[in-house]
């Protein structure tokens, strides 16, 4: 395939579902839009109560965040992601999101990631790691169990 038979294409994210953060959160959701294998990519809609946190993370490649909706920040550092906000975290870096209460009931983030994401315990254990393939997964066995027709989320193609 050379590269001018691939189209423009667009996504919506309405037509997405909101899935929940199992086994992390019940209270957390993403929504993939997509997951790429070839570039071991994820981009995905992440959708926080306020006052909630997520486990302390690693990034093996490089994350950018915008901030749609709310405030958060990592415990780790003293800087506060507003809306409209962008985060852009290197490779090989860990810390701990928590959503923030005084800017709103929720935290909507766009999140572009690459590589993976490796989650600690609380004794700085290796507990999950989760990349673009857990994400097709856990998109899979939900549409899966709730009767919903999957979309290729791995393609921008229709």
């Amino acid at each position: 395939m050379l590269y001018e038979s691939i189209d423009t294409a667009a996504i919506n994210d309405e037509d997405l579902p909101w899935i929940p953060f199992t086994p992390y959160s019940n209270e957390v959701f993403l929504k993939y839009i997509k997951c790429d294998p070839v570039r071991g990519e994820t981009i995905t809609l992440l959708k926080v109560p306020a006052g909630a946190s997520l486990p302390k993370h690693h990034h093996s490649g490089t994350v950018i965040v915008y901030t749609i909706k709310g405030a958060w920040k990592y415990i780790e550092h003293d800087w506060i992601s507003r809306e409209g906000g962008v985060v852009f975290e290197t490779a090989g870096t860990s810390h701990t999101p928590i959503a923030l209460t005084e800017y709103g009931d929720e935290i909507i983030t766009l999140n572009i990631t690459q590589g993976d994401l490796l989650y600690f315990d609380e004794n700085d254990n290796v507990c999950a790691i989760e990349n673009w393939k857990t994400g097709v997964q856990r998109y899979l066995a939900y549409c899966e169990a709730n009767g919903i027709e999957a979309k290729d989320i791995t393609s921008f193609a229709a």
